[in-house]
């Protein structure tokens, strides 16, 4: 009965290994996803905030680190090497700490992201140069196309842009286009868009402009809710795993008698 036990308790840790492999590699595809996005919200809150950076890294280290640490378990469990078994219970607890000390930074940084993005994304659309090809204006022309939003708190952030409200047509940001009920967020340009003439005077009146008349903060702060709930949700997962995976391992532990270095794997 006892050797039974050992058996199921080690095809059982290797499973929960396989499967925390599996999520470690999702969490270090989160932080390079993080990284990596250049086209989103994402691109702005990097520039605007190097807390995000921070986390970013962290989660590539844990999930680098998840991934082989369940590598190792899979080969402890299989070949019943205590020692194995040993450093992976204190790697997991390490793992365990380091994750949710990442978990809770994102957690109460959320209203400093918020802030810190809107005084960005308000200087952003200050200092906003229609003939300049700067990757952080292309990113929030992107998010206003493919969100269907205009300016910060509303269109009327885009005032503040010197530059366009010196013209003396009706003349909007491209990004900003509400193109009614076929508007897909397509059809992203950049730049100003210069609007029809219909003969009227008046200067550029940001009442005439045919943009989307809501701000971009509700649904950054809705996509940032709908994101962080899941990178938490997937850690939630893992940690769970983890657990049971310290609690597979002791009951392995304590069930393995003797060492047998022999069982070790030699490549």
């Amino acid at each position: 009965m006892g050797a039974a036990c050992v058996k199921v308790t080690k095809y059982f840790l290797f499973l929960f290994n396989l499967l925390f492999f599996i999520l470690g590699a999702v969490i270090l595809g989160f932080g390079v996803w993080i990284l990596a996005d250049r086209s989103s919200f994402i691109s702005v809150l990097q520039t605007s905030s190097s807390s995000l950076k921070v986390g970013a890294y962290v989660f590539v280290g844990v999930g680098a680190v998840t991934m082989l640490m369940g590598f190792l378990g899979c080969v402890g469990a299989v070949n019943e090497v205590r020692c194995l078994l040993g450093l992976y219970f204190a790697f997991l607890l390490l793992l365990l700490v380091a994750q949710v000390a990442a978990g809770t930074l994102f957690y109460f940084n959320v209203g400093k992201l918020k802030q810190d993005m809107g005084d960005m994304v308000t200087q952003l659309i200050r200092n906003y140069n229609a003939s300049s090809q700067d990757s952080l204006q292309e990113a929030w022309d992107y998010v206003q196309a493919q969100v269907k939003c205009c300016g910060w708190v509303s269109f009327y952030n885009w005032t503040d842009n010197a530059d366009l409200m010196n013209r003396t047509e009706v003349t909007y940001p491209c990004s900003c286009q509400d193109g009614g009920e076929e508007d897909d967020g397509l059809s992203q340009q950049t730049g100003f868009c210069q609007a029809p003439s219909n003969g009227t005077e008046g200067g550029n009146d940001p009442e005439r402009w045919p943009v989307h008349k809501e701000g971009c903060i509700e649904k950054v702060e809705a996509w940032l809710q709908e994101n962080l709930g899941v990178v938490l949700g997937v850690c939630v997962g893992v940690a769970v795993i983890e657990l049971l995976g310290m609690l597979l391992s002791i009951c392995l532990c304590r069930h393995i008698h003797s060492e047998d270095y022999s069982k070790v794997p030699k490549y």
